[in-house]
């Protein structure tokens, strides 16, 4: 597709596509005909038999997507050309139990589980690069930047500690969501299995590696919520990082840069370099609300079967995923290319000629003259303009030497608790990684 390159880079894509779904959906009904015949319900030649033709190859995506609009879904043509392909007396067996929900839902926990894992090694591989950038930078002066203008000084290590403290926790929500298995049957009773419903859900889940719910959970989608939820955490995380990154990269500023032969390159400007992992990221990332909305919406499902909202999951659902691995990818690729200018970070703060140090100098010599007469005398000193030192030091208010002013102004002083903050985070991050 013409804009996949951007917006759907990376390992996720594919994960996602046409065919990992149809070999989703095979997987669910191989399980369900293997689960089946570990309750005895099913002879054991003919689930192999069902698992046998369950091979993706063997069925066209296309074609099931057109005749799935005969019935509103793509399993229940799947079934009906699964059943044709087991043929025999095995056939009989094919979907023993189970509704079109059952398989479509199941399905989207595997694709989800399959997506997840890309995004997740992405996540921890973004991770550990600002955990590098934090520890390197605990001490490089940068200016803290407030309504987009500069406040006060701070470090790079706290600014990359930040992200990491923020993309770290949400890589643990998305961890922490639950992908169970969906088996009930017309109405969620698996009335058809008899007695064995039960044994034959939770050998189900067994078989498929996920989770086993309580009971049927058609019509509540707390796991697609859930799932949700997550993925839109982990793409606002990407969309402050990736912002920041684009910000920071911009010529008047300067303070970092992607590196990378033949990339960033403008189709009419030959000098420009643009920072385009780190856009590509943040485009990607910003597309997840939307598509969290949705399937938030769509959660208002009637009686026991939903009549549209449950059809409404589909494609954002899938979409949000690959949105969210295209981010990780570009954000990972971003941070591999990232050149940290710490000189040019240090001559903005310089730029201020020192103002960026009014509130130290004031905070310092409040005890001695009083809080107002050092704020108004500061004051005055910074609109004057020129140095800055020296207009502290001739100001008859302050008392200061042209060298306790110097002092007071240099800004690797007065970073407060951004060295501590940045050993918690990482310190944090550590014990985080050794639990995984």
């Amino acid at each position: 597709m013409l804009f996949d390159g951007v917006l759907a880079a990376g390992p996720v894509r594919e994960l996602v596509s046409d065919s990992a779904w149809l070999r989703a959906m095979l997987d669910a009904e191989a399980a369900l005909a293997g689960a089946c015949a570990d309750t005895g319900l099913v002879p054991r030649d003919a689930a192999d038999k069902i698992a046998a033709a369950c091979a993706a190859a063997r069925y066209d995506p296309a074609e099931l997507g057109r005749a799935a609009a005969d019935s509103g879904n793509p399993a229940a043509p799947l079934v009906r050309a699964l059943t044709a392909e087991v043929g025999g007396e095995a056939a009989r067996y094919v979907h023993l139990g189970a509704t079109s929900q059952d398989i479509v839902d199941t399905a989207a926990m595997l694709v989800a589980r399959a997506a997840r894992t890309a995004v997740l090694a992405d996540l921890d591989a973004c991770c550990d690069a600002l955990a590098g950038l934090a520890g390197a930078h605990r001490r490089t002066v940068q200016a803290g930047r407030t309504l987009l203008q500069q406040a006060l000084p701070t470090s790079f290590g706290l600014v990359a500690a930040g992200w990491l403290a923020s993309l770290s926790a949400a890589g643990s929500a998305l961890r922490s969501v639950v992908l169970p298995a969906q088996l009930g049957g017309a109405v969620g009773t698996l009335a058809s299995l008899g007695a064995d419903g039960p044994a034959v859900a939770s050998a189900y889940a067994r078989r498929l590696g996920l989770a086993e719910p309580d009971l049927p959970w058609h019509t509540d989608r707390g796991p697609v919520a859930a799932l949700a939820d997550a993925l839109g955490r982990v793409c606002g995380s990407v969309a402050k990082i990736a912002g920041d990154l684009v910000l920071l990269a911009q010529t008047e500023v300067g303070e970092v840069s992607e590196s990378a032969e033949g990339a960033g390159g403008s189709s009419t400007m030959p000098h420009k370099q643009n920072p385009v992992a780190a856009i590509s990221a943040r485009a990607a990332a910003l597309q997840a609300p939307g598509m969290v909305s949705t399937l938030l919406t769509a959660m208002a499902h009637e009686h026991q079967r939903a009549a549209g909202a449950w059809h409404a999951e589909w494609r954002p659902q899938r979409e949000l995923l690959c949105a969210t691995g295209s981010a990780m990818w570009w954000l990972r690729t971003s941070l591999a290319r990232l050149v940290v200018h710490a000189d040019r970070m240090r001559a903005n703060v310089d730029l201020a000629g020192g103002a960026l140090l009014a509130e130290r100098v004031t905070t310092a010599l409040a005890p001695a003259v009083g809080r107002l007469t050092a704020h108004d005398a500061v004051a005055e000193c910074v609109r004057a303009g020129g140095d800055l030192a020296s207009a502290l030091a001739g100001h008859p208010a302050l008392g200061l030497d042209r060298e306790r002013a110097a002092e007071l102004l240099d800004p690797a002083g007065y970073l407060g608790a951004a060295g501590e903050f940045v050993d918690r985070a990482l310190a944090r991050y550590d014990a985080e990684k050794e639990r995984r």
